[in-house]
């Protein structure tokens, strides 16, 4: 977490000052991307809620999502998903910025064929601006599950971060 909390605190800080909220839908982070952005004082002020998304169980059931919202041929563990997750979450919650991670932690890659590694994040908007959707793909070659879940956690708020500053 320590690696986290700096980048979360940032966040935390952007957030409240532009008034604005997140809300977080994560699966093979496991909670650390919520973790970090709820551990800053006054987490409250921005942080809309979230949830772990690693089942079709938590698919259906948290996502309130199903196979025939789905375009044809996405999977899990895509920009796409990653995407459809962050603008989901964020429509749900009434949230100002969605944030998705989706990926395989490992020690295996998915069954999709992904590597341990693996994942995608996305961030959605709907700013002043209009809709806006962006997304990126993390490879870190480490089979170690602890070690990558804490990579796609950094990766998931750097985007975020990013998209703030």
């Amino acid at each position: 977490m320590q690696t986290l909390l700096p980048l979360a605190s940032e966040i935390g800080m952007l957030l409240k000052a532009r008034r604005e909220t997140v809300a977080v839908s994560e699966s093979s982070s496991g909670g650390l991307i919520s973790a970090a952005l709820l551990s800053v004082p006054g987490a409250s002020a921005y942080y809309r809620g979230g949830g772990v998304i690693y089942t079709p169980q938590a698919f259906r059931g948290l996502m309130d999502l199903g196979r025939a919202d789905m375009p044809d041929g996405m999977r899990s563990s895509t920009e796409p998903y990653a995407c459809l997750l962050a603008r989901t979450i964020r429509e749900k919650l009434d949230a100002d910025w969605g944030l998705c991670e989706t990926g395989a932690s490992g020690p295996d890659g998915n069954g999709y064929g992904d590597a341990a590694g693996h994942t995608c994040v996305g961030l959605a908007s709907n700013g002043a601006g209009g809709p806006q959707e962006i997304s990126r793909t993390l490879e870190t070659g480490l089979a170690d599950r602890e070690a990558n879940m804490r990579h796609f956690a950094v990766e998931a708020l750097s985007l975020l971060h990013e998209a703030l500053v």
